[in-house]
């Protein structure tokens, strides 16, 4: 869904219609570009661009400063690149922005993709029954699992991460992101960075991973029947496909859970019909084959990647680096997921 387009994070629409005009030859030379901003992210920026007939997609950092390697347009606009052939769900990119004379960042411009948005609940007129959560759910799950059967090397996407220690480096980069971030001392913190330290898995099979799968960065058709796209790449990489999948158990809330975990990420997920999260593993093993016996690692770790994620956008608000009210609490959601993690570590499902 897009508004009008947030104090402070506007565009130079003059620029931005030039620099179209210059490289795409379907913009049409005289009709306005008109922008609306999607709202629903909490990272990089999102604006719908409309001329004429004509409609793309423009992402772009965070404005003020940011996390060295943080928010790379150009590795984003890559990984499209090469993705989008082999797997057309995910946008495909037009254009790359490294023109500082239309705005201090890089940013790309792609295709825009259409279709239903599925978060708290579902669309207006269409009624919840077990079948359509069951089928929901495994349209849900098979695209993962379809995206995780992609030939990297043959995509030309094995440059864009280093399979070798991919877990090490997880492990590592997520806690020292944590402790930039940190704005309170947590004592289950200690006690997860200790558990993590000492338990990383070893290096397996690396495949294509999204790393942030989840039900609102899914397109659906009308009748919900099939995905016609899956956006928000931002994050992916080369990798261990149980990092990506522990990653869309972290998310997906089920109807048992605590309400710590239920208040904190609200989804559709927990709606009648809807697989549990042991179903969910149950069938993405079939779909791929995978041995999923180790995930109780990949979750805990998920758990605490989402609050590390939590916690820098918290930070960014607390400097004033942003004046998004959305993100006033997010320093108590971080907390609660540092917690839940550490209960998960301890009781699992």
């Amino acid at each position: 869904m897009t508004q009008s387009v947030r104090s402070g994070e506007e565009l130079d629409v003059t620029k931005v219609k030039a620099f179209l005009e210059k490289h795409l030859s379907d913009i049409p030379k005289d009709e306005p570009v008109q922008v609306e901003q999607y709202y629903a992210g909490a990272s990089n920026l999102t604006y719908l661009l409309s001329c004429g007939e004509w409609q793309g997609v423009l992402r772009r950092p965070p404005f003020g400063p940011l996390p060295a390697k943080a928010h790379d347009m150009k590795r984003e606009y890559g990984i499209l690149s090469r993705l989008h052939p082999v797997f057309p769900l995910a946008p495909k990119p037009y254009i790359l922005g490294e023109d500082d004379t239309v705005m201090e960042a890089t940013f790309y411009v792609m295709e825009r993709k259409q279709g239903i948005v599925i978060d708290q609940s579902l669309p207006e007129g269409i009624q919840a029954t077990e079948d359509l959560g069951r089928e929901l759910s495994h349209t849900f799950i098979d695209t993962l699992a379809a995206l995780h059967q992609v030939d990297a090397e043959a995509a030309g996407l094995h440059t864009f991460g280093r399979p070798e220690g991919f877990m090490e480096r997880q492990v590592h980069g997520w806690i020292k992101r944590y402790e930039r971030a940190k704005t309170e001392e947590i004592p289950e913190y200690e006690k997860l960075k200790k558990w993590f330290l000492d338990n990383i898995p070893a290096d397996k099979e690396t495949t294509v991973i999204h790393n942030d799968f989840k039900f609102n960065n899914l397109l659906f058709s009308n009748d919900l029947r099939q995905v016609k796209a899956v956006v928000d790449w931002e994050m992916a990489t080369i990798g261990d496909p149980l990092f990506d999948l522990g990653a869309v158990l972290s998310y997906w809330v089920q109807q048992d859970d605590s309400e710590l975990l239920q208040s904190t990420f609200p989804t559709i997920t927990k709606e009648p019909g809807f697989l549990n999260r042991r179903e969910l593993i149950q069938r993405y093993a079939e779909k791929t084959g995978r041995d999923c016996s180790s995930l109780h690692f990949y979750q805990v770790f998920a758990y605490f990647k989402l609050a590390v994620i939590v916690q820098q956008i918290y930070f960014r608000w607390k400097n004033g680096q942003t004046e998004d009210e959305r993100f006033r609490h997010y320093g108590q959601r971080g907390t609660n997921l540092i917690k839940y993690a550490w209960k998960f570590l301890n009781e699992g499902e």
